[in-house]
């Protein structure tokens, strides 16, 4: 289990940040749109959450547009692959939990923005033992939403988690590694 209370302060740990958003998202996924969208105490209290760490409000998502790289809409995390405990980069490790949660639809979507969002303060309490012994999801893990995906009419209520297909392969910040989770 992650503990994510200890303070941090390092220049490293800002300068890793700005790059995977100005740099490696850029590159990724080209304008990541009009800006983020943080987490809320809202989206933890809706999961259950007994306990919110405040660095867990800077974290949120991105609604990238499509562009001439794709034509379908992003919808990333951004702040999940932060080195909250680490003392110093350790670009040879992960950073943070080591993944990016990732939604691509063909159209706008308000419910997989609200749902990237629920994903990530679900991995922020799974990772902080919120859900028992429970691991962090990754790679071909599957979870149930609770209701349906578009949180209206749609048939599906799960998720099987897979690495993202055309942004596969592991991404390196200045704190470490990260990859994307689809």
């Amino acid at each position: 289990t992650t503990n994510m209370t200890s303070p941090q302060s390092n220049d490293w740990f800002e300068a890793a940040w700005a790059e995977r958003e100005d740099d490696v998202y850029v590159s990724d996924f080209g304008s990541i749109g009009p800006g983020i969208y943080p987490l809320d105490t809202d989206v933890f209290k809706r999961l259950g959450a007994n306990a919110v760490d405040p660095r867990w409000l800077m974290i949120g998502a991105f609604e990238s547009p499509p562009n001439e790289q794709r034509n379908n809409w992003a919808y990333v995390t951004s702040g999940l692959s932060n080195a909250w405990e680490a003392d110093s980069p350790t670009p040879d490790g992960w950073s943070g939990l080591g993944v990016e949660v990732l939604i691509q639809c063909k159209s706008q979507c308000a419910w997989a923005l609200a749902l990237v969002r629920n994903l990530a303060a679900y991995q922020l309490m799974l990772a902080t033992g919120q859900f028992g012994e429970r691991d962090t999801l990754g790679c071909w893990d599957r979870t149930g939403v609770g209701a349906p995906i578009d949180f209206d009419k749609s048939e599906m209520k799960a998720l099987l988690f897979v690495p993202a297909p055309h942004f596969g392969g592991i991404r390196q910040i200045a704190s470490g590694k990260f990859e994307y989770l689809q």
